[in-house]
């Protein structure tokens, strides 16, 4: 059987899709099968995996709406072990208000976590950013959480409302577990940056913090812009290696 691992976060700009699509990618690279889906309906998987420019494939918004089939709309990679569900035609629609009531409703969501689990594949989810109807519903089917924090000052206040949410979505979905706060986007002589991780590290609890930091660096950034996950682009990169360490260091829990 395989299991769903979340990657949500409060905020955007965090780095969360960067991790979601540079985890399942070192996951796969691992030799573990690996799903990544984009529920998030801004849709910048695809961007970070250069793929399906125009959106003509369809996604996962196809997939809730009914007009299309599972098997119709995940997508091959450039890995063989790791396949994609891409948010579909709602990143270009001018509103999301029917997707995200879609997917709160529908049962497909569930339907399509377990039908992967069973088929022994890591699922690996980029939620939106915040708290609302629809990372509600990605909690309530998953198994495993990360949370990307970034090193800057308002870090805390967000991990804090994080925490409470993945409690509470907890209570009703027993087998969910926090794996984990990740740093992102540490720059190496940013003294505030530096300054944030310091102090993060010494005010969360330990096992709530990943020993791995994602530093901040320009071939992360170049290969995201280029359509590749960095651990493919540039694999001797520091954001690189960081991302293949977070993937060592889950793998054995992600059974």
């Amino acid at each position: 059987m395989g299991t769903v691992l979340a990657v949500v976060s409060q905020k955007g700009g965090v780095g969360k899709t960067t991790t979601a699509i540079n985890l399942a990618s070192a996951l796969a690279l691992r030799g573990r099968k690996t799903l990544l889906v984009d529920v998030d309906p801004q849709g910048a998987v695809r961007h970070g995996l250069g793929l399906d420019a125009d959106g003509s494939a369809g996604g996962l918004a196809e997939l809730l709406s009914g007009s299309r089939e599972l098997q119709d709309v995940v997508q091959a990679t450039t890995l063989p072990w790791l396949r994609v569900l891409l948010a579909g035609s709602v990143s270009e629609a001018a509103e999301h208000e029917t997707y995200s009531s879609q997917l709160a409703e529908s049962p497909r969501l569930g339907e399509l976590f377990e039908r992967a689990c069973r088929r022994g594949y890591i699922v690996v989810v980029d939620s939106p950013p915040g708290l609302g109807a629809v990372t509600r519903r990605v909690l309530a089917h998953s198994q495993h959480v990360l949370v990307p924090l970034q090193c800057e000052p308002l870090a805390l206040q967000t991990t804090s409302q994080i925490l409470r949410a993945v409690r509470d979505a907890a209570v009703t979905n027993p087998a969910l577990v926090l794996d984990g706060i990740l740093l992102t986007m540490l720059e190496e002589g940013n003294e505030v940056s530096q300054r944030v991780a310091a102090y993060v590290r010494a005010q969360l609890p330990t096992e709530l913090l990943f020993d791995v930091a994602i530093p901040r660096t320009m071939a992360s950034i170049d290969a995201f812009a280029a359509g590749q996950p960095v651990v493919l682009r540039a694999p001797h990169d520091p954001a690189a290696r960081a991302y293949s360490q977070l993937a060592e260091l889950l793998e054995p829990r992600l059974r």
